[in-house]
């Protein structure tokens, strides 16, 4: 007489097919817990039958009645998706049916039916798990509002065999049970809610300093560390392949930083750093390496294909305005280009291509050389 608890937040937020499935299965569970539960206590009812506490017409309709509704629960939550049935409308759902069926028991269980309140704490329990805190206690208000009429009937009809003291007496427990394990379990999902928004925050977190841990902050390009974890996993490629690196560093940024100040020497890092991205082909990466000094890894490129890299990057470049500076003043960069021979460190190579660097930037700067 269990209901499956809710997965999403009180909106009914619609969540992502891999989490969507994950609730599903957590339903199942839940589904198959609360049918276990269905047949122990109509396993009960039927020995209550044949000491003869209980009636068998009614005892063996209200079975029935239980069977057919859990296999209708089962049906609906396999198709809940479908049906567009949100997990805490279900669970509301599947404890009416609970509290509905646990208050048929207690009218026709005779001298045992007070056993059968615990089953109602029990059902408010597991919806107050299952939902809203707010939408529990309209659960168990509903609960005691039932029982309180149907103890009212039985008295009225019977008040021999359900003296009212005793109907009055049962039902003020019931009532504390209740609210107690309503107000209690409802404390509980507050708290598990908080500790499943730390946790978010915490993910969060972590994802920032992950972030923060491979990306360079001013120009969002990646940084040193970073690049030296994706050098080496080129290394461990086992299959053969071209691939190309160069440095590139600014020319004359000093003097840049010198006459329109470091904002605008930061915005120039950002804009080459922009350019320069819209350049790459899918697989190439570029790193900021160092001050105003940038790495570019080319995977399965020949030097030919990682110059027309180079080429298109240059272009770019130099079609940056940079706010704070004159039109006239033009962003240009050398670049020292080198291809990664068989076997060999990228930190040779990168030993080659910083060399290579040299040599543009004593040529006149400006310009592309190959090792």
């Amino acid at each position: 007489m269990t209901s499956a608890p809710s997965s999403t937040d009180s909106k009914g937020t619609t969540a992502a097919p891999a989490h969507a499935a994950l609730m599903l299965r957590r339903m199942r569970n839940y589904w198959i817990a609360t049918a276990m539960l269905y047949v122990a206590t109509m396993g009960l009812l039927a020995a209550q039958v044949g000491a003869g506490y209980t009636p068998r017409g009614p005892a063996l309709v209200l079975s029935i009645v239980a069977a057919c509704g859990t296999l209708a629960f089962y049906a609906l939550i396999h198709f809940s998706a479908r049906l567009k049935i949100a997990p805490d409308m279900l669970a509301a759902l599947q404890s009416l049916f609970a509290i509905g069926c646990t208050i048929a028991g207690y009218a026709i269980a005779g001298p045992l039916r007070s056993s059968l309140l615990s089953m109602l704490v029990v059902a408010i329990a597991f919806c107050t798990f299952a939902m809203h805190p707010r939408r529990a206690l309209l659960l168990a208000g509903a609960a005691l509002a039932g029982m309180a009429g149907i103890m009212w009937y039985l008295q009225a009809i019977d008040p021999l065999g359900h003296p009212p003291a005793v109907e009055a007496m049962s039902f003020g427990y019931l009532a504390a049970a209740l609210l107690a394990t309503t107000l209690l379990a409802s404390e509980m999902t507050k708290l598990r809610r908080r500790m499943k928004a730390s946790k978010q925050e915490l993910l969060a977190a972590l994802d920032t300093i992950r972030t923060l841990a491979t990306v360079d902050e001013l120009t969002s390009l990646a940084n040193r560390r970073h690049m030296n974890e994706l050098l080496g996993a080129e290394e461990r490629r086992s299959a053969p392949a071209t691939s190309c690196v160069a440095l590139l560093d600014l020319d004359l940024f000093k003097q840049v930083n010198d006459q329109y100040g470091h904002a605008v020497g930061d915005a120039v890092l950002r804009g080459f750093a922009g350019a320069a991205h819209g350049a790459l082909r899918e697989h190439d990466t570029l790193a900021r390496w160092g001050g105003e000094e940038f790495l570019l890894l080319l995977p399965d490129a020949t030097p030919q294909a990682a110059r027309q890299v180079l080429e298109r990057i240059v272009t770019r470049v130099h079609a940056l305005q940079i706010d704070g500076m004159t039109p006239e003043r033009r962003i240009s960069f050398s670049a020292g280009l080198a291809e990664r021979r068989d076997g060999e460190p990228f930190t040779e190579a990168i030993s080659r291509a910083d060399k290579a660097l040299y040599r543009a930037k004593a040529a006149g700067r400006d310009r592309i050389e190959v090792a």
